[in-house]
């Protein structure tokens, strides 16, 4: 539970303490005096995206965004980074609407050998004519971008902070974070390099975060606490690493273990108290993750929303109600 009434040490504040205690001093990014960096890490999920959405829409609604100094986001968390970012999260909640997620995920395309996550059409049409993302916003802000993605060679993740030299590399970058091994296509080439979906590598960034210099990270997490990861079939298994074999060989060890990496993570990040996260309730629904069932994405985007909300209150409300 947060202490309300906090006032001591910055050296052992908590997470939620230091987004209080920032957004009452004002504090700005680049300008801090507290001697911390704090870190959003956002989740990857493809259409569990939605729950870390609607977290995005609290943050953007609570005004508290100028409290961090950098966001990082795996897969479909580096989108919901990408709209916070440019100041947009509200509005670009219509990107789950059905007439636009139905064109993006499309299982029928890939009877025509096309993508069934479509992310060229995503990031090049939905984010510059339909629902459109403000890229020179992005690099503007001083909280600073960190979309993670997996090296196709090596299997590492890599943050590609260093490649955001303008709207266009914003694109690419979002499109190899989001690179879902078969589903989205072949690796995207970014650089000299080539990559796929973040989340073969690290689908919740918190270690890139703390290796980068963070001292608290607050946590957008897509998968309810009690939802265990899901285990492949045999056949998927087979499918998919014959895939990365012949497509993206540095990854195929990283698919195989994935499963682990995920328990260590949960084991280590689970009780630090450098880190919060906040989760979809235990009573979410399950989401696949081509999901494209209107009802339940806009029931994961206002339960992202509300326990966001909720829990970033609690250590606000004593500043809220001054």
């Amino acid at each position: 539970m947060p202490d309300q009434n906090y006032i001591g040490d910055l050296t052992t504040i908590g997470v939620g303490e230091l987004i209080a205690h920032r957004h009452r001093e004002g504090s700005a990014p680049k300008q801090r005096t507290d001697g911390h960096r704090l870190a959003l890490v956002i989740e990857g999920g493809s259409s569990r995206g939605a729950f870390s959405h609607g977290m995005a829409m609290a943050i953007e609604e609570l005004g508290v965004l100028s409290c961090f100094d950098a966001v990082y986001g795996a897969s479909a968390g580096a989108l919901n980074g990408a709209w916070l970012l440019c100041g947009r999260a509200m509005e670009s909640e219509r990107a789950w609407h059905p007439e636009v997620i139905n064109r993006v995920i499309s299982p029928v395309r890939a009877l025509r050998g096309g993508p069934v996550v479509d992310t060229r059409y995503l990031v090049h049409t939905v984010y510059e004519r339909i629902v459109p993302m403000d890229f020179p916003a992005i690099l503007a802000n001083p909280v600073t971008f960190h979309p993670i993605a997996t090296d196709a060679d090596t299997g590492e993740a890599v943050d590609l902070h260093s490649e955001l030299s303008d709207g266009t590399a914003v694109q690419a970058a979002l499109r190899a974070s989001t690179c879902l091994p078969i589903l989205a296509g072949r690796p995207v080439h970014l650089g000299a390099r080539r990559f796929v979906d973040a989340g073969l590598s690290e689908s919740v960034p918190i270690r890139t975060a703390l290796a980068q210099g963070a001292t608290r990270v607050l946590v957008l997490r897509t998968r309810r606490a009690d939802e265990p990861m899901r285990t492949p079939s045999s056949l998927e298994n087979r499918v998919v690493a014959r895939f990365l074999a012949r497509h993206a060989p540095g990854t195929v060890e990283p698919w195989r273990t994935r499963r682990q990496q995920h328990v260590r993570d949960e084991e280590d990040f689970a009780t630090d108290p450098a880190v919060l996260q906040i989760r979809p309730p235990h009573n979410a629904p399950d989401i696949g993750r081509v999901d494209r069932d209107p009802l339940i994405l806009r029931e994961a985007l206002a339960l992202g929303r509300v326990v966001t909300a909720r829990t970033l209150s609690a250590y606000l409300a004593p500043m809220l109600s001054a």
